[in-house]
């Protein structure tokens, strides 16, 4: 199969090679040197300080999401929520549960988000801004300057869920201010899913520090101190740990954070270019680099018969967008090759009146 969707995607021959081999034991030094690394470099490619810390839980990418609402805000805290998807949803329903007061900005599926929204929500007593950076359930990739700027000056705890945009669009954590960015293992690091992945600035770890948290599995200041060793409280996914190690490896060995940052936007190009004599529309504001939502007529048919007829994976959307959009995916090991192969197959769906 060839994979287009936004995770799990499509590893390199190295990622999948160590993939393949046997399971170590873990609980030694050989693997408490792999663990520092992988923080080193995690905190390397989001341009975090040095005194801050990468922790990583075995769990999906709303582990760390719900891990991080847990242990760095509490019910003295009013935090704002954009909510313009189904990720921006899900810090919502978090926040519910574990009682921190919140407003959210609603916006419109596939919308940007704009100065004169932020500004209305200025000086309203707020501490803390949580924003899945790209909402990929429709690829908007909203503005971070104008929401670092925006916390900044009304002195807010900034969250940013990177989940799908780590590697794909620019993200320098000092240089936004920016207290704590989540991501996974299953996106543009292009691992198996299990592990994601949590860096933490100064101002985050006194939080955690300050934070009473009941919770065993969710307790970050355990999982700081374990980390400190290059360990974890509990066993992790330690093949996929191993991956990751390998695949931080392969990117700062090919130029670093830059080059895959242009490799994932040159390919999201090509595709958009690509597709333009096509009866497909690209509606989204603020295109991420990492997936495109297209619009056009029969879009679950052509999800089935891609897959089932091409052997291609692209994304489907549920409910009342099943039929008119699906999203294609450009992290992962993928080539302008590969787009082709894509195009092609979508040319021959319209020339058979597909859509």
């Amino acid at each position: 199969m060839l994979n287009f969707s936004v995770g799990p995607v499509m590893s390199s021959g190295e990622v999948l090679k160590v993939g393949g081999e046997q399971t170590p034991y873990f609980r030694n030094e050989e693997f408490s040197q792999i663990m520092l690394e992988n923080e080193e470099l995690m905190k390397e490619f989001v341009y975090a300080d040095e005194n801050s810390r990468a922790i990583f839980i075995t769990g999906s990418g709303t582990a760390a999401m719900e891990a991080t609402v847990m242990n760095v805000f509490n019910n003295s805290d009013k935090v704002l929520i954009v909510n313009g998807g189904g990720f921006g949803q899900r810090f919502v329903e978090l926040c519910q549960i574990h009682d921190v007061s919140y407003d959210e900005i609603k916006l419109d599926f596939g919308c940007n988000i704009t100065k004169e929204i932020l500004d209305s929500y200025s000086n309203k007593g707020f501490t803390g801004f949580l924003v899945n950076i790209c909402e990929t359930s429709s690829g908007v990739y909203y503005d971070i300057d104008l929401i670092s700027k925006f916390c900044r000056d009304n002195n807010l705890f900034l969250v940013v869920d990177a989940i799908s945009s780590f590697l794909c669009n620019p993200l320098n954590m000092s240089a936004h201010n920016v207290d704590v960015v989540i991501t996974g293992s299953q996106k543009a690091l292009a691992c198996p899913p299990g592990i994601s992945i949590i860096v933490l600035s100064q101002d985050a770890l006194k939080r955690i520090d300050d934070n009473h948290v009941k919770s065993m599995y969710f307790n970050l200041k355990e999982l700081l101190k374990d980390g400190e060793r290059g360990q974890t409280p509990f066993t992790p996914a330690v093949g996929i740990l191993l991956q990751i190690n390998a695949r931080l490896k392969e990117i700062k060995f090919h130029g670093g954070v830059e080059a895959e940052i242009n490799r994932v936007s040159n390919l999201a190009k090509d595709f958009r270019e690509k597709i333009k004599n096509l009866p497909m529309e690209i509606n989204t504001e603020s295109l991420s680099n990492s997936v495109t939502a297209v619009f056009c007529n029969n879009a679950s048919t052509i999800v089935d018969k891609l897959k089932f007829d091409y052997g291609i994976w692209v994304n489907p959307n549920g409910g009342y967008l099943s039929n008119k959009m699906f999203r294609v995916g450009h992290i992962g090991n993928l080539s302008i090759q590969d787009n082709d192969k894509l195009i092609k197959a979508l040319y021959d769906l319209h020339n058979e009146g597909v859509f």
